[in-house]
């Protein structure tokens, strides 16, 4: 039997062991964190990530050939096949700081495996890492093996939150990078083996470990630039009077362009596209190319353009104050049907508002008062450190703040409503019981195209919907960028 141990219980590690014990039972995989919440949380009813279908294909197979353990080094030293999936923040201080990836977690996982192995193993990058990592991991691994051989792949993750569990089961690639040398192709045969117990053969790639590295920063710089590019797009909709839905639509008609990630909102966030793209700048700096870094790192900055422009679009439009007023935050995770909140466009908007002294009321269906307590007072870029491992901080952020357990609760008596995350409830929402609640004039800001604009103007609303044509009473409080 072919064992697989996964370092690294989290979004990625998780799912994605989980979908590989249920399509390949004669495989057994462990999944190892020394985390031991993290890991009680994985082998209870309420698993400690929140992803369609991931609970259903835990509970088929954990106990069976799917193990969550926190004895990480029996079970790599037992393992053919070691996942590593560990944090690689981005440095805070340093070398790169800002902008290089953080890969202290990587390298004591490297040296662990080193340590514990007493057998030839294949060590598979599972984690975003910066493009030749894994010569520096191999060097490790060769140099404290004890004549041990390793060999090293490059297997990036693709996966969408909220669609993960249906990205595993039917992925538009796998991609598999390694050594071009007899060792190296018999390992990528190892894993491709796994993979091709359901995945289509046309659909397994093989590269070289450069070219699968750099792919996983391309494909995220590439997303994360269309996003920006709409995004862009929506602020030159609004002052002209044109809809940035209807440019979308007639521009992803273009079988060059597509409709995919063409629709305007408050911002992009998640784990990976601003750290993979700020790594990406960093790595072009390094190789003398700062042409090249200075056009990606133009994505991050109309990025966060878009999230200081909607907070302006607020305060301006609210007689230029917030102060006191209470702003009804609707959504806090970074998009739909995750509770991942790493990143979300919702903590600048609402630290930027509660700047203003805004008093905020948040709502969001799988976002735990916790975790929004923790983002908000977060220092940047500490988010992506292991939880346990994060530093905690005593902000007096937090007084102007409240955690409420259903949108009218949010809303009552509320003078503004930002909506943030694109839960499907938000467009269901009895927004005339929502406006008789409220202070007048009643706001609305919609940061996701969720709501009918005509029919909650209809309502009695001041609407603000990103690229879309103004309210008479906008154009007269224009927001300064």
């Amino acid at each position: 039997m072919v064992k697989i141990c996964c370092i690294g219980a989290g979004y990625v590690g998780g799912p994605t062991m989980a979908v590989i014990a249920l399509k390949c039972p004669s495989v057994e995989v462990a999944v190892v964190d020394i985390w031991d919440k993290r890991i009680a949380a994985w082998n209870s009813e309420q698993l400690p990530i929140y992803e369609p279908g991931l609970d259903d294909v835990v509970k088929q197979c954990r106990g069976k050939n799917l193990f969550f353990s926190t004895d990480v080094k029996k079970h790599v030293k037992e393992a053919d096949i070691v996942f590593v999936s560990v944090n690689t923040p981005t440095k805070t201080t340093g070398l790169g700081a800002g902008k290089a990836a953080d890969l202290t977690y990587w390298e004591s996982a490297a040296r662990m495996i080193a340590d514990v192995s007493e057998s030839s193993k294949v060590v598979v990058e599972k984690s975003t890492v910066p493009v030749k990592t894994a010569e520096a991991i191999e060097k490790i691994l060769t140099h404290n093996g004890k004549g041990i051989k390793f060999q090293i792949l490059s297997n990036p993750e693709f996966l969408a939150e909220g669609t993960a569990i249906e990205d595993l089961f039917k992925p538009d690639r796998v991609l598999i990078g390694g050594r071009e040398t007899a060792e190296g192709q018999k390992a990528i045969k190892a894993l491709k083996d796994i993979y091709a117990q359901w995945v289509p053969e046309d659909r397994i790639l093989t590269t070289n470990l450069w070219s699968a590295e750099l792919s996983k920063l391309a494909a995220n710089a590439f997303l994360a630039q269309r996003i920006s590019s709409v995004n862009a797009m929506s602020a030159l909709c609004e002052a002209t009077g044109a809809n940035v839905t209807q440019v979308s639509h007639a521009i992803g008609m273009d079988t060059r362009i597509g409709p995919k990630f063409l629709n305007a909102s408050v911002g992009f966030g998640g784990s990976c596209f601003q750290k993979d793209i700020l790594n990406l700048v960093y790595i072009c700096e390094c190789n003398g190319l700062p042409e090249v870094a200075e056009y990606w790192k133009q994505v991050v900055k109309i990025n966060e353009y878009q999230k200081s422009r909607f907070v302006n679009r607020v305060v301006a439009s609210m007689f230029n104050t917030v102060s006191t007023k209470k702003i009804a935050i609707l959504g806090f995770a970074f998009k739909k049907d995750t509770g991942d909140t790493r990143e979300t466009p919702a903590v600048d908007v609402c630290k930027g508002l509660l700047i203003d002294k805004a008093e905020l009321s948040i709502y969001d269906p799988q976002v735990t008062e916790d975790q929004i307590s923790r983002e908000l007072t977060m220092r940047k870029f500490d988010w992506d450190h292991p939880m346990h491992l994060q530093p905690m901080s005593s902000s007096s952020t937090l007084e102007k703040v409240s955690m409420v357990s259903d949108a009218y609760a949010a809303t009552k008596g509320a003078h503004g409503i930002c909506i943030l995350t694109e839960w499907d409830e938000f467009k269901t929402l009895d927004y005339n019981k929502i406006y008789e609640n409220m202070q007048k004039p009643a706001f609305i800001f919609d940061g996701r195209h969720v709501i009918d604009v005509d029919k909650l103007r209809e309502i009695g609303f001041i609407v603000f919907s990103i690229g879309k044509p103004l309210d008479a009473w906008l154009k007269d409080m224009p927001a300064v960028a």
